[in-house]
């Protein structure tokens, strides 16, 4: 009751002197740059800090809670990092970039903005490469690729630049798609002991398990769509499947070993353009809005400026 009458008199000083109430919380975040088209965001709690990439330029941008616009914190490198999709970021203050159609993982200090180590991967003279998106567990950081049936890892505390290792063949029990637009895995994601790796396959809306000790792939049992399946949050039980054409985001409740979700309500929100992944910070979601579909229309154009909205948690 004493803080009932706190909070009531304090409004009541508020609205006697006339001013206005405290603002909410920031909804969008503005990326600066006209063809930014981002994909990949991480958020880091130490440093209060955002980081979004630009898929056209490699551009990494720095975002504050507090500010509506970001910064341009890794500046374009056609040498170096012409591209960047998925990132990561890990409590010793490491920033872990996929590099798409290069075929390379790069790892930055959060501190000094210097690369610390680049990786390669195995030359594909056959179907190409797309490495996606990257998750944390243990020592390792393990990567994505939409194109081969590989998961690739690095090492966290590596100080030389190397090739990566190709940690888990998946051809045998996740099958690729091969057909014009069948994106494979995708999103990727750690659970909280370290213990299983979550992805999802994009073309085909598929959930796997990947245990990290012993390299077992469990699909996971869902009861409805995740067709379009992008990046990945887990929140506890609950995964959050960023569905990227869709522009929505779907809940999935996860059984305690992770081998069963039940779907939730799936939302959205107006701001969505497009949406690629999303991160979650002061107990709200960061998501970004890639706009592929205008990069990929002819004659269209995209809406500017390029944004990542920042959305309440629904109740489900």
């Amino acid at each position: 009751m004493r803080l009932a009458l706190l909070s009531l008199t304090a409004t009541a000083l508020f609205a006697c002197a006339g001013s206005p109430p405290p603002a909410g919380p920031i909804t969008s975040y503005t990326l600066p740059g006209q063809t930014v088209y981002p994909e990949g965001i991480t958020y880091n709690d130490a440093i209060k800090s955002f980081f979004v990439s630009s898929t056209s330029d490699g551009t990494i941008f720095r975002g504050n809670l507090d500010n509506p616009t970001a910064e341009v914190f890794l500046p374009p490198n056609p040498t170096e990092r012409p591209t960047a999709i998925g990132l990561n970021t890990d409590n010793t203050g490491k920033l872990f970039i996929a590099g798409g159609r290069t075929g390379r993982m790069f790892v930055y200090d959060l501190n000094t903005k210097a690369l610390q180590r680049a990786y390669t991967t195995p030359a594909t003279p056959q179907g190409g490469t797309f490495i996606n998106d990257v998750a944390i567990a243990g020592d390792f950081a393990y990567f994505t690729d939409s194109v081969r049936p590989t998961i690739f890892r690095i090492p966290r505390t590596a100080t030389a630049s190397s090739e990566a290792e190709a940690w888990l063949d998946v051809s045998t029990t996740i099958p690729y798609g091969t057909a014009p637009g069948q994106f494979n895995l995708n999103g990727i994601t750690a659970t909280s002991d370290g213990r299983y790796l979550l992805t999802v396959q994009s073309y085909n809306g598929k959930l796997f398990r990947i245990g990290v000790t012993d390299k077992s792939v469990v699909e996971i049992r869902v009861n409805g769509p995740l067709v379009n399946g992008d990046g990945l949050y887990l929140d506890g039980q609950t995964l959050y499947v960023v569905r990227n054409a869709d522009k929505v985001i779907t809940p999935v409740r996860l059984n305690p070993d992770y081998t069963v979700g039940s779907i939730g309500t799936p939302f959205s929100h107006p701001s969505f353009r497009f949406p690629t992944t999303l991160a979650k910070a002061n107990g709200r979601l960061l998501v970004v809005n890639s706009q592929f579909n205008a990069r990929s229309t002819p004659g269209a154009s995209p809406e500017l400026p390029f944004t990542v909205s920042s959305i309440a948690i629904p109740t489900q």
